[in-house]
């Protein structure tokens, strides 16, 4: 499945911030730098965490140098991925 994720590094801490009613996008505040793709392994590894699946089932497949960013989720379904993110939406 593809999850659409709108990405803002440098925050304080790494976390879910709900969801973007206009665009479907989800918000995730970042505890990385936009330098050197460090923001987006810090994303595809905190999303991987966050759903409880492998680093590797979580690859970017578009929006590498912005912040509009859309991932791939191997071996979850849409619904599983929506309630897992919810709950650790703040």
């Amino acid at each position: 499945m593809k999850l659409r994720v709108h990405v803002i590094p440098n925050a304080r801490k790494s976390e879910f911030r709900g969801r973007r009613d206009e665009t479907g996008e989800w918000i995730l505040r970042l505890n990385a730098p936009p330098v050197e793709g460090k923001a987006n392994k810090e994303a595809a590894q905190f999303i991987a965490k966050s759903l409880g699946i492998a680093r590797s089932s979580v690859d970017l497949i578009a929006g590498e140098k912005g912040r509009h960013k859309i991932f791939e989720i191997v071996g979850l379904q849409v619904s599983d991925v929506e309630r897992e993110l919810a709950k650790c939406s703040g």
